[in-house]
């Protein structure tokens, strides 16, 4: 297959330390495979779990693979190049989200990216959006509908309709009070005292909680939510006596160095936390 070098942010192991401009190889316009594209990146989007895939514990072993640079950043906005689909045509402006950002060519933190479709939920950009609120939109957007998803059932059950939403100022929060509303339930969101404002008067929630001086497994349990969606990490409204599901995108931990869910306990590089999650998992 016929290549040609762009410049990319790479990292092998060991992030942050090996993070680094480089360049990264991606096929030629005539050379595109078959069900993917080949698009010139317009912008990008940086969100928490690319840290995590960065610190995933797998990368650290030196064997194979393991050792080549791999691309970073999952949201993109971008112009298609060369198309091996007839959902898109060289000029297209499209947008999505690299699900193989670590993949030869498919980080989005580069000047091009060739995207295998089966694994980038992509689509054409509209006309009336920026680049940057497209590039912003993918994985935050589709994060928010998982979650509203997931604890649906035990909220449209229930009389009161009721869900918290933890960091309702976060992009997921935002995005998840919205889609809560929209679907008629009543939110309590928290925040810091400077977004209450906004919490209250644009996105219309029923109750603001300041974390940075209320108490907020109090303040959250006096609203009686159904259900619990997790935006900033910690443990203060897990096992709420009303709440029926709890929801967390970050898990009960977040650092510059190790962020993010379940996953990342399972760490040989943490035994401590692997102990701690297995206790929980196994006391339910």
């Amino acid at each position: 297959m016929s290549t040609t070098s762009v410049r990319a942010w790479t990292y092998t192991n060991g992030y942050p330390n090996t993070l680094k401009l480089s360049t990264t190889t991606v096929p030629t316009s005539q050379a595109v495979q078959k069900n993917h594209i080949l698009v010139k990146i317009a912008t990008c989007a940086l969100n928490p779990v690319g840290i995590q895939m960065m610190n995933l514990p797998k990368w650290n072993l030196p064997v194979g693979s393991y050792r080549d640079e791999k691309g970073t950043v999952m949201d993109f906005a971008s112009t298609v190049v060369s198309s091996g689909s007839d959902r898109f045509k060289a000029g297209d402006e499209a947008f999505g989200m690299s699900l193989m950002p670590f993949a030869p060519g498919g980080g989005a933190l580069a000047e091009m990216a060739h995207f295998n479709l089966a694994a980038t939920p992509v689509v054409k950009k509209p006309e009336g959006w920026s680049v940057e609120k497209a590039a912003a939109i993918s994985l935050v957007w589709l994060t928010a509908k998982a979650c509203i998803e997931a604890v649906a059932p035990f909220v449209e059950g229930t009389q009161s309709k009721r869900v918290a939403i933890l960091g309702g100022s976060s992009s997921t929060g935002i995005y998840s009070t919205i889609l809560a509303k929209r679907t008629g339930w009543k939110v309590v969101a928290t925040s810091s005292a400077k977004n209450k404002e906004f919490i209250l008067d644009d996105l219309k929630v029923d109750t603001h909680v300041d974390y940075t001086k209320d108490d907020v497994r109090q303040a959250v349990g006096a609203f009686n939510p159904d259900a619990v969606i997790g935006c900033v990490g910690g443990t203060e409204c897990i096992a709420l006596a009303s709440s029926k599901r709890y929801i967390t995108i970050v898990g009960d931990k977040t650092g510059r160095t190790m962020m993010g869910g379940p996953a990342t306990y399972y760490d040989y590089m943490h035994p401590y936390y692997a102990a701690a999650q297995w206790v929980r998992w196994a006391r339910g």
